[in-house]
């Protein structure tokens, strides 16, 4: 499959629940001029849509064994991605970049990974942006102070995942906080990954935060990762984004 240059692939990652979802609304409501060439890729997911969620935008939601059969199809990306089965139809990134748009991942950092890795996408301009629970003037106070980092984030995430579910749900089923914990779980293994991206943006304002739309306008740590993120997209130097090497939180 030959991929157009016209387009580029914007990838904005970080683990579950770190605020990426609503960043991009934000992005939309604040700078629409940055959001409207952007081009959401729709993935196919095995889990069950969130509450708030519709099918054909934020994901197409289908069955394992439907989605275990696109592994079969030409032109299909299926990953296992904590716990669910993630499909993307690589026509529909290739029909985006044709048309001259920007095709734009939001998600989890194990999709864009192989999607950048594939051969076809040596030509295809990329602005790649992890968003993280932890700066990195934080990871090295704490690795003074020989914190367990993993163990850590797993315990940051896990609360930032109860408080959203909470929000949604109000009462957890067990199943709920069996997901929680394997999305907590993961985000060690999703940071792992941050050093491959162009940009970290340190964000302690989760999905979980009202700082993103309780008083309309974002505040705090949500306003700065709307600000650096917009910069990335502009092509400018984002003020409080990073760059991690390899090992760095580890």
């Amino acid at each position: 499959m030959a991929l157009s240059n016209k387009g580029s692939l914007v990838i904005l990652s970080g683990p579950s629940c770190v605020g990426k979802g609503p960043l991009f609304v934000a992005l939309e409501r604040f700078c629409p001029h940055l959001a409207q060439n952007l081009r959401k890729l729709v993935l196919y997911n095995s889990r069950s849509p969130r509450p708030g969620e519709t099918e054909g935008i934020d994901y197409y939601f289908r069955s394992r064994e439907e989605i275990e059969e696109l592994r079969n199809k030409k032109d299909f990306l299926v990953l296992n991605v904590r716990g669910d089965l993630q499909g993307l139809d690589l026509s529909e990134l290739r029909t985006i970049l044709d048309q001259g748009h920007d095709a734009f991942f939001e998600g989890n950092p194990f999709v864009p990974r192989a999607i950048w890795q594939l051969p076809v996408m040596d030509e295809v301009p990329m602005k790649k942006v992890f968003l993280s629970p932890l700066s990195l003037d934080e990871i090295q106070w704490l690795k003074k102070q020989k914190a367990n980092l993993r163990e850590l984030v797993v315990d940051v995430m896990r609360r930032k995942l109860l408080r959203r579910t909470q929000k949604q749900k109000r009462i957890l089923s067990l199943k709920d906080l069996e997901n929680i914990e394997q999305r907590a779980q993961s985000a060690p293994l999703e940071l792992d990954l941050a050093w491959y991206f162009d940009w970290v943006i340190p964000n302690h304002d989760g999905e979980d935060s009202d700082n993103w739309n309780a008083f309309y306008y974002p505040l705090g740590d949500a306003y700065k990762s709307l600000i650096n993120f917009a910069a990335i997209l502009e092509d400018q130097n984002p003020p409080d984004a990073e760059k991690w090497e390899k090992g760095l939180w580890v």
